[in-house]
């Protein structure tokens, strides 16, 4: 059993259209389907629509000259 995430294409008329990968072999398949109930073109005007996130910014100035991130100088002697 595989699981293959693909887009499809649906008609009017009921008919579904999907890419598949070639490693599966032609001939007939079970087959689950699971259909998200609004439709790709939709989920894109929604992205589209929503406005840019606003994070805020803090300005604590300037690091001190001498202020080292080092995992030694951090913890000292911690943990040997």
């Amino acid at each position: 059993m595989k699981t293959i995430e693909t887009i499809a294409t649906v008609t009017k008329d009921g008919k579904i259209t999907a890419q598949l990968p070639l490693s599966i072999p032609e001939g007939e398949h079970q087959v689950v389907i699971v259909i998200d109930e609004k439709p790709l073109a939709q989920k894109v005007e929604s992205k589209e629509k929503r406005p840019p996130l606003n994070f805020p910014v803090d300005n604590y100035g300037y690091w001190p000259e001498n202020l080292s991130l080092r995992r030694e100088d951090m913890y000292g002697d911690w943990g040997r």
